[in-house]
């Protein structure tokens, strides 16, 4: 007898529909799967026959053929588990081909016939409402999660018998619901504020700036300055994650495996600080079967890149095109995938190798080949990207011993968001959302300059040797600094304080 059971597989962040074709026919007792599937979902066969046995069926003893459609495309992951099982209860006249008619199911089986929890539940959830979907069977891990998605009824079931029971109408269950405020409400709280940082005004003036455009950002200062803490503590005084934005950060982050049993929502922009030993797939994303990596996981967050230098000149290479592109693509003989990474870069360094060479108080021992050798170790190419350098000094004495708290992150996100408010009118329906984005068209439009700005730019070009794209960068922060004032036009002074936060193009610096 042959059954048709509905089910979804993941390709990228997005996920399709795959039918769970089960054939039970006389011969010899085999278990066979079909339609390219990988090592997990061939296992499957010992964990459907023992959750099958365990839930106090009879498996049959007969030739069991499993195709999972369409079959020229790779499957992976045992999520197509419990639509083997319910086929095989179909083809085996324990159910009916017209109770799985309308559901879509996943979930892993233990042996015991417990459902376990599986990956990329909430770009299911969404392909199965673009598909009219009756119902989505899905772990109870994962409902919440898939919940999210209106339009479709989520159910969660425990185990292979209460699935069974579900279909064939002997026991009812009751959709699962998600109060998407509530969630944002319970989940958007940071553990760190910006009033824990003391001193540091001009970087944190900086980050400011940064957080308002959108720029990518590099903290340049000896040990203990507070390079790590104040760039932790930059997605607190981000705008608040829209519900787009938290279902694009969501549906990455569900299909890599972080997003945390049973919750519905990423409420928080993704904070990612990988350690400089990740390889150029740990972060830009890779496989056999492409994942996302760090900059992806990183999508409408920070991506924080401590020690710099210390990462291997080719992963840092790797990051020049979802810096200028805002995503990833990875090219695979089997497909060609792309992957989201509207990140904020934020990276810290030394300015040696001894961390001391800007410290008045504390003596460099780096020669000065060493050091240039040091800040070497990053491109040209790649620093023209960054478009904030910070000095970061040694805290003073007074600094430390203050007691009185800084300014909180609160005030600085309402700052921060009425200057977002105005790029989002300027870049109405050309979909950028922030002055980093902008490009050659939108920089003659919005960054007009008068003949003093003019003047002054012209000389830091020439004094400092600065390269077209700086010369961008610089024009898109001032744009940033003159919105965070309310002003619609750069002043020179504008221009002057962005020209600052190009220290490592200076030649002054280097030298």
């Amino acid at each position: 007898m042959l059954a048709n059971v509905r089910s979804a597989a993941l390709l990228g962040i997005d996920a399709y529909a795959v039918e769970c074709e089960v054939d039970i026919c006389p011969g010899l007792p085999t278990f066979q799967t079909v339609g390219l599937p990988d090592t997990a979902v061939k296992e499957s066969k010992d964990r459907v026959k023992s959750a099958i046995t365990n839930s106090q069926f009879k498996f049959p003893i007969q030739r069991i053929t499993v195709n999972l459609a369409p079959a020229d495309t790779k499957k992976e992951g045992p999520s197509f588990d419990l639509p083997m099982a319910v086929g095989i209860l179909v083809a085996s006249g324990k159910l009916t081909q017209k109770a799985v008619e309308g559901f879509w199911m996943v979930g892993e089986l233990s042996l015991d016939g417990k459902i376990r929890p599986i990956r990329g539940a909430l770009s299911i959830s969404l392909s199965a409402r673009d598909a009219g979907v009756k119902g989505l069977l899905v772990p109870p891990e994962n409902a919440k999660e898939a919940a999210v998605v209106q339009g479709v009824s989520v159910f969660a079931v425990k185990n292979l018998r209460e699935a069974f029971e579900f279909l064939s109408e002997v026991k009812t269950l009751k959709p699962t619901l998600v109060d998407i405020e509530e969630e944002f409400k319970q989940h958007s709280a940071y553990r760190v504020d910006f009033s824990e940082v003391k001193g540091q005004e001009n970087a944190k003036r900086a980050l400011e700036i940064g957080a308002a455009g959108g720029h990518n950002i590099l903290l340049v200062g000896p040990p203990g300055s507070g390079k790590s803490m104040l760039t932790k503590r930059l997605p607190t005084i981000l705008p608040s994650l829209s519900l787009e934005e938290a279902i694009q950060s969501t549906k990455v982050h569900s299909i890599a495996g972080t997003l945390g049993k049973r919750k519905a929502l990423l409420a928080t922009r993704a904070f990612r600080s990988p350690h400089h030993t990740v390889s150029d797939a740990g972060l830009i994303g890779g496989g056999t079967i492409p994942k996302p990596g760090e900059v992806s996981l990183a999508h409408n967050g920070v991506l924080f890149l401590d020690e710099f230098p210390e990462f291997n000149k080719n992963v840092l290479e790797v990051l020049r095109q979802p810096l200028e592109d805002g995503l990833v693509t990875i090219a695979r003989v089997q497909s060609t995938l792309t992957f989201p990474a509207q990140f904020m870069l934020a990276a810290a360094m030394n300015p040696c190798p001894c961390g001391y060479y800007t410290d008045p108080a504390r003596e460099c021992t780096c020669t000065p080949h060493q050091i240039q050798k040091y800040l070497g170790k990053i491109s040209g190419p790649l620093l023209d990207r960054i478009d904030l350098h910070i000095e970061v000094p040694a805290l003073k004495w007074k600094e430390m011993s203050d007691t009185e708290p800084a300014e909180p992150s609160e005030s600085i996100r309402e700052r921060i968001g009425k200057a977002r408010a105005v790029q989002q009118r300027r870049f109405e329906g050309q979909g950028l959302h922030c002055n980093s984005q902008m490009a050659s068209a939108q920089l003659r439009d919005h960054c007009a300059l008068d003949e003093p700005s003019q003047s002054l730019l012209k000389n830091a070009m020439e004094k400092f040797g600065l390269s077209a794209r700086a010369y961008d960068r610089i024009l898109k922060v001032a744009r940033t600094i003159a919105d965070l004032d309310g002003e619609e036009s750069i002043r020179s002074s504008y221009i002057a304080e962005a020209i600052q936060y190009r220290n490592l193009d200076r030649s002054v610096w280097r030298n």
